[in-house]
């Protein structure tokens, strides 16, 4: 699936937050072919917004950032990233058919063999280097996006990475990109290094230029090294803007946290499988933990982890502020067997992941208890369905009433 083309638009960019009451926050979870379901649940919100402000609506305009690690940083660049018409590049509705797509081809599947066979296969490609060469992957985004930089989003975004060289995260911000001439990059290639998922597809390195014209090079992997759940990176980003005095921008004071409206979507997991376990991983030496049973353990630990940790500090600030009626996290972690790899492509399990996301919007919303390690239904919370109808609408006001407000 190439660009949206559109026609002219009358839409007008979101006015600045410091003609509103909210700042407004949008976080997709990395977690590779995963991302159907957020596309999924992303399709739904917009069709919300469309059917209360026309159908020209578009994510972009109703986030004042949008941030998203791996397979997130991904979806974030398709609905920040403007077409010729300066609108977004994707329409919320376009990135599950484009998974279904080209899936298949960037984590294309062994066909002349199964089971045992296959696992053997797969464990060579591993040691001998990643399991997929990226340059499907490569090629499809530096076409779509062109030499399209960070600062030319319709949005503000934030796409973590992770550089290997130096051991350092390093965080992709449309905020800094003004300041910090080495970070405005390309956006293809910070899309192709948060995708560098350790063991599956190849680090990546490019150069900037920096404020005094000198080379800046990146050495960098999957951003879900330093955040699989980018939403504490894109609140940070925001709140270190305040802190630099820019409250022109952002007019919020220390722990005013009941101004940001935050949804937070996940990529799914495996929790309640239970598939791994101590006398397991008693055994395990260094190949196990890179690959077991098509997945790769220690990855999972480590991204699940981070991402665990981001919600329940979200959902306990946020409910001590008395403000966590605007922060919406929605995860399922109950799938199984290959929905929840990161690469097994096959039409059944990606037809399967569209299943996942339909479903997940008719569950409870839910928050994580790191004392039982899995989410539970908020009381009173409604589904996943009624809560995004809700945001929509808090999102909707808030436009119209920047516009209003700029309009004075």
């Amino acid at each position: 699936m190439e660009r949206e083309v559109e026609g002219e638009s009358s839409r007008v960019a979101m006015p600045p937050p410091n003609t509103g009451k909210l700042i407004t926050i949008l976080t997709i979870d990395g977690g590779g072919i995963r991302g159907i379901i957020p596309g999924v649940i992303l399709a739904y919100l917009e069709s919300q917004l469309q059917e209360l402000d026309g159908e020209d609506a578009r994510i972009a305009d109703y986030f004042d950032l949008i941030a998203g690690t791996s397979t997130g940083g991904l979806v974030t660049a398709m609905l920040a990233a403007p077409n010729k018409d300066k609108r977004p590049l994707y329409a919320a509705k376009d990135i599950t058919p484009f998974y279904i797509e080209h899936s298949p081809k960037i984590f294309p599947q062994i066909s002349c063999c199964s089971g045992l066979f296959a696992g053997a296969i797969n464990l060579a490609k591993m040691i001998n280097g990643p399991k997929y060469d990226g340059k499907y992957l490569h090629e499809l985004i530096k076409r779509l996006l062109g030499g399209t930089r960070l600062h030319d989003t319709l949005t503000a975004v934030v796409i973590p990475t992770f550089d290997i060289k130096t051991l350092q995260p390093v965080i992709f911000s449309s905020y800094e990109a003004n300041s910090k001439p080495e970070l405005n990059a390309e956006l293809a290639d910070i899309c192709i290094s948060t995708s560098a998922a350790p063991t599956f597809l190849p680090a990546y390195c490019f150069n900037t230029k920096d404020a005094q014209n000198e080379d800046r090079e990146f050495n960098l992997i999957d951003g879900g090294v330093a955040a699989n759940n980018p939403t504490l990176v894109a609140i940070g980003e925001v709140t270190k803007q305040t802190l630099m005095k820019h409250e022109d921008l952002f007019p919020i004071k220390p722990m005013d946290y009941g101004r940001f409206l935050v949804i937070s979507l996940g990529t799914g997991n495996a929790k309640n499988e239970g598939k791994y376990n101590a006398k397991m991983a008693s055994k395990w030496g260094l190949l196990s933990w890179l690959t077991h049973d098509n997945s790769t353990p220690i990855v999972e630990a480590f991204n699940q982890a981070s991402a665990d940790m981001v919600d329940y500090h979200n959902f306990v600030v946020f409910k001590a502020l008395h403000s966590d009626d605007k922060y919406l996290r929605i995860q399922d972690d109950t799938l199984t067997g290959n929905l929840a790899s990161v690469d097994i492509s096959t039409k059944e399990n990606l037809q399967g992941l569209i299943k996942v996301g339909e479903e997940l919007l008719d569950k409870p919303t839910s928050k994580i208890n790191l004392d039982k390690g899995v989410y539970e239904a908020v009381e009173n919370g409604g589904t996943n369905k009624e809560a995004l109808r809700r945001f929509a609408k808090k999102l909707s006001d808030e436009r119209k009433f920047r516009q209003a407000n700029a309009g004075q």
